[in-house]
């Protein structure tokens, strides 16, 4: 029987069958996929075949994310796979999202082909200074090239732009705790109720109200796939010299650069050295670069 995995809990998968039926099953044995190190060698989005209540072998994947180890481990945590697009949503207060995490997950994204959508949530808490913040860090991505929401999802307003985007397609929704995923996913889906938590008043970070990922039918073709609050996302399984082509203006910029091994931390030449001088790559930006180089560094080391 031919199935799609839409959650996982451990060692049981909840799957759906062509014929829109669910249950629970297992994997068959040492099961493994071939080249790829991973915690779970199945995973949400997986399309699989199953014989007896078991997982008996998993169709080639188009694409799939990974999040950050965490330990310096050789296994990867694979997210999801066959992904359309992914979501991350983004808080400038409350907690705040550093551009960091925000940098080493679109680059991953870049790594693994899936297109990225930064969601902008709570604009209904934000004062004049944190929309000013905010407002700067849309002009940003959107100058390199990502589309950028600004929306409230407890409010609703801007959602109505969201669930365009979602129509006939399979989305992840990413973030870290307590920027509001799983309001934002009430919102879209709100039969679901899924629960959802206060921010930590000592902390200002929110409390895991997600443990597993799931993936929720969206229309006849869509789904969306809710995960838990994800502290960061690490260079894992990228070659140090391809960290800077992940990066869509460091790349751009490294084509004029004087030596084709340059790192763009030193060399004489570097054209993204020149850029980042002229204001035309963003410090910040930069950092998350060197951040990723330095990380992969511990890896190698």
């Amino acid at each position: 029987m031919h199935a799609l995995v839409t959650k996982n809990a451990g060692n049981i998968y909840t799957v759906l069958a062509d014929d829109g039926t669910t249950m629970q099953v297992t994997v068959k044995g040492n099961f493994r996929i071939k080249g790829i190190k991973s915690t779970s060698p199945v995973v949400i989005g997986d399309q699989v075949e199953v014989v007896d209540g078991m997982i008996t072998a998993v169709a080639d994947r188009k694409n799939y994310i990974v999040r950050k180890s965490i330990n310096l481990s050789k296994q990867s945590h694979i997210l999801a796979a066959n992904l359309d697009q992914c979501f991350l949503i983004v808080t400038v207060s409350h907690p705040v999202t550093s551009t960091t995490f925000i940098d080493r997950f679109l680059a991953t994204a870049e790594a693994y082909n899936i297109p990225a959508v930064l969601v902008f949530n709570k604009t209904d808490i934000y004062d004049s200074s944190d929309m000013e913040y905010l407002d700067g860090m849309v002009n940003l991505y959107e100058t390199i090239g990502y589309k950028c929401l600004k929306v409230s999802a407890a409010t609703g307003e801007g959602m109505d732009k969201v669930s365009d985007l979602l129509n006939g397609k399979v989305t992840l929704v990413s973030g870290h705790s307590g920027v509001g995923k799983s309001t934002f996913i009430n919102r879209i889906l709100p039969d679901l109720n899924l629960r959802t938590a206060d921010i930590s008043d000592a902390h200002d970070q929110g409390m895991h109200t997600t443990t597993f990922s799931e993936m929720y039918p969206i229309d006849a073709h869509g789904f969306i796939i809710d995960t838990p609050g994800i502290k960061g996302f690490g260079s894992f399984d990228m070659e140090k010299e391809d960290i800077g082509d992940y990066f869509r203006e460091i790349f751009r910029y490294s084509q004029d650069c004087r030596f084709n091994n340059c790192t763009h931390t030193h060399e004489p030449g570097c054209a993204v050295l020149e850029a980042l001088e002229r204001h035309d790559i963003s410090q910040s930006r930069y950092n998350s670069y060197l951040s990723m180089l330095e990380e992969d560094d511990k890896y190698r080391g």
